[in-house]
């Protein structure tokens, strides 16, 4: 089966200064990779070079088996960034209808996909408000649904549930999941560690540096912890004790 995303000693800079460096990569139809690093960790810069935004320094980044940049493949990708590009002006509707046109779907699609995206973010009640209207929250969630429209190959989702209540967290992983389970790749940075322990594959950036790989639970048995918070902010004392090392403060 071909690799959805692989990377290969990908280095990244801006103006001669490296902001991401030596990554290695590789996502597989129906995996949910987590990214995890505060911020300035070069987290956003690895996703703009996923989505052909940025040209690398050196390395490689693939996308479905070609090169990026290549503007063709952006209609099998959904992305969903930091900040909410909406249409005040419009209904939740409406917004919803415009982005469906734009992924060229029928009226009876468009019907059918957003009575199922506005039932994952609960915004059925609220479908004919206006977006100036809507708090933080709901811009957030409008924007996932919105990028949850139509049948993308790979969901690239950046920081997605910022601001959602943690009942409503619950759903959308399951909607995340199904999705994951039909076969599509779900690529998403966050900074709450319980969506990280949901994702099948975490990779731990710092400072533009991949620190660690694996699954969660690999990495909580690699480490002897309890949660994966425990192996990113101890991760270098926690190495060092691994390899039978003393650590240095």
């Amino acid at each position: 089966m071909e690799n959805t995303i692989a990377i290969a000693s990908l280095q990244i800079g801006y103006q001669q200064k490296t902001v991401v460096k030596n990554i290695n990569l590789t996502v597989r139809p129906g995996e949910i990779l987590g990214m995890l690093g505060p911020s300035g960790s070069g987290k956003t810069t690895l996703i703009r070079a996923i989505m052909g935004m940025i040209k690398p320094m050196s390395g490689t980044v693939r996308v479905f088996g070609q090169a990026m940049p290549n503007r063709h493949l952006l209609e099998k990708i959904g992305y969903m960034g930091q900040t909410d590009a909406l249409y005040d002006a419009l209904t939740a509707r409406e917004n919803l209808q415009f982005f469906a046109s734009l992924r060229k779907m029928t009226r009876q699609q468009t019907a059918v996909e957003i009575k199922r995206v506005v039932r994952v973010v609960r915004l059925q009640s609220f479908l004919d408000r206006r977006v100036a209207d809507f708090s933080g929250g709901m811009k957030r969630r409008l924007s996932l649904a919105i990028t949850l429209l139509g049948t993308s190959e790979l969901l690239i989702l950046d920081e997605p549930t910022v601001g959602i209540a943690p009942e409503l967290r619950i759903q959308i992983w399951q909607e995340l999941k199904q999705l994951a389970a039909a076969g599509k790749t779900i690529l998403m940075t966050t900074h709450v560690m319980e969506d990280a322990e949901q994702a099948t594959q975490l990779l731990m950036i710092r400072n533009g540096e991949a620190i660690a790989a694996s699954t969660p639970l690999d990495l909580k048995q690699q480490y002897v912890v309890d949660n994966v918070e425990e192996v990113f902010v101890n991760h270098h004392r926690l190495k060092s004790m691994a390899c039978g090392q003393t650590p240095q403060y």
